[in-house]
């Protein structure tokens, strides 16, 4: 099989990390007879810097023609501590979502058992949680109409949503929902907000239409709240754009670190995958970053693909590589492995290369002196 695949490095640490995704991609076109042609594009700081534009022409048209985009991250401090800058990097990564009409972000929260001593939550609370938050990505109150009064002491930031934007999000969360625990959890703000009744009287009429899946309603302060409490009772979590971009966040931290985790975003053509960290910046260029959720996010677009068993086999060497401590900082402050180390090893695992027991003196392994 032979696909075509766009890579947006980005900013600050995500070329590093995009870089060992990479590495796996070519074991696994190696492993299982598959060709993966890269395209790379610009985009974010990078591309403001080289081009002036944080999303050339260029990088859509590439995208638009390609079978999966997999992307690193975007930011940059210079742009982030100047409220006034009109040219920003995530300017892009809004107009890019538009370009390619990627309506749902969906990011699967899971957690690790070799892990549980990094989460916030007790061990017990841990136990058993695995659901999935499906974030609306084109519409609300981050593409809506932003006035500021020319005496600048008055803002405002329309949030809308039309039905059509619901449905077709909801739809796609129920589906999931249908090939998993069979429940959905809509998280909203009815009982003050007009956007969210909508979007509670779109999905109990969508409701009716997958009887199989039981459905109920939280407040997004309160679902804040229970994923804290009670994460285990979560599937599938459906919400729109600014509540699912806080939440899911907040989630983050059940896993233990925030560079473990992927996502999805999908819609009507080319989707994209990247891992939920941001630039990070402070660690550019060090090699320490964690490639874990880029190279989880490259097992989802390998699914998206039409590869499950090589998604499989990539998740199995992110587990090998938990399991056996061969960890980044994030993780261990101690005994840590080179972002690079850890993308050689899953590389090698899927290739088959790592068969039993292995010799940890013989990796490379960055370790801090203490005196």
């Amino acid at each position: 099989m032979e696909k075509n695949i766009t890579v947006i490095l980005g900013d600050g640490i995500g070329p590093e990390v995009t870089r060992q995704s990479i590495k796996v991609l070519e074991a696994v076109g190696h492993q299982y007879g598959h060709t993966f042609n890269y395209t790379y594009c610009l985009m974010g700081a990078d591309a403001i810097d080289k081009t002036g534009n944080p999303l050339p022409d260029e990088t859509i048209e590439s995208c638009l023609n390609s079978d999966a985009v997999l992307f690193g991250a975007i930011g940059h401090p210079k742009y982030d501590n100047d409220p006034t800058a009109k040219v920003r990097p995530e300017q892009g990564l809004l107009k890019l979502r538009k370009s390619l009409q990627l309506f749902a972000n969906i990011r699967p929260i899971t957690t690790y058992p070799s892990l549980q001593h990094l989460s916030p939550l007790k061990a017990k609370q841990m136990e058993g949680v695995d659901f999935i938050i499906f974030r609306e990505l084109t519409g609300g109150i981050y593409f809506g109409k932003k006035e500021l009064s020319e005496d600048k002491t008055r803002a405002s930031d329309d949030c809308v949503y039309t039905r059509p934007e619901i449905e077709r999000i909801a739809h796609l969360a129920f589906k999931y929902a249908q090939q998993r625990k069979r429940k959905l959890t809509l998280v909203d703000k009815a009982n003050v907000l007009e956007t969210s009744r909508l979007w509670r009287k779109v999905v109990q009429e969508i409701a009716g239409q997958y009887n199989d899946v039981l459905v109920d309603y939280m407040f997004v302060d309160n679902a804040a709240m229970q994923i804290i409490l009670n994460p285990k009772q979560f599937d599938v979590i459906l919400t729109e754009n600014m509540f699912g971009d806080i939440i899911s966040d907040e989630a983050s931290v059940l896993s233990g670190s925030l560079g473990l985790l992927p996502s999805a975003s999908i819609g009507t053509g080319t989707a994209l995958f990247e891992p939920i960290h941001g630039s990070y910046p402070q660690a550019a260029g060090k090699d320490i970053a964690n490639p874990l959720g880029s190279i989880l996010s490259t097992a989802m677009m390998l699914d998206y693909l039409g590869m499950p068993n090589e998604a499989a086999h990539v998740r199995d060497g992110v587990n090998w590589t938990l399991q056996n401590s061969f960890v980044t900082k994030d993780i261990d402050s101690i005994n840590f492995y080179f972002t690079s180390t850890i993308g050689e090893l899953i590389a090698d695992f899927v290739s088959n290369k790592i068969t039993g027991e292995v010799n940890k003196g013989n990796i490379e392994l960055r370790k801090s002196t203490i005196i």
